[in-house]
């Protein structure tokens, strides 16, 4: 049988269609004067807490792997120590 060389095979580089796949990604936490990963800072910890109360996960958030051990650490100790709450819900 004859290869029909009409078709070329795509790659996964072919596929990108958003300019912002070129982005380098970077940790939040691993910059300069970046902010220090603390139980007590709940304003920082919630931006990485979904609205029912779930870690948002690092491919999301681009934050590396040490930091984000750290991150869920310090938001499990917040919510043990009822600084945060387990799910996001608010009763009016």
């Amino acid at each position: 049988m004859k290869k029909n060389k009409k078709f070329k095979s795509r790659t996964r580089d072919d596929n990108k269609n958003s300019p912002f796949e070129d982005r380098k990604k970077f940790c939040p936490f691993s910059q300069k004067n970046s902010p220090i990963i603390d139980y007590k800072d709940v304003r920082m910890l919630s931006r990485y807490v979904s609205e029912k109360g779930k870690i948002i996960p690092s491919r999301i958030t681009n934050v590396s792997r040490s930091k984000q051990k750290e991150l869920s650490i310090a938001i499990k100790r917040a919510r043990f120590l009822g600084l945060m709450s387990y799910t996001n819900k608010a009763y009016f």
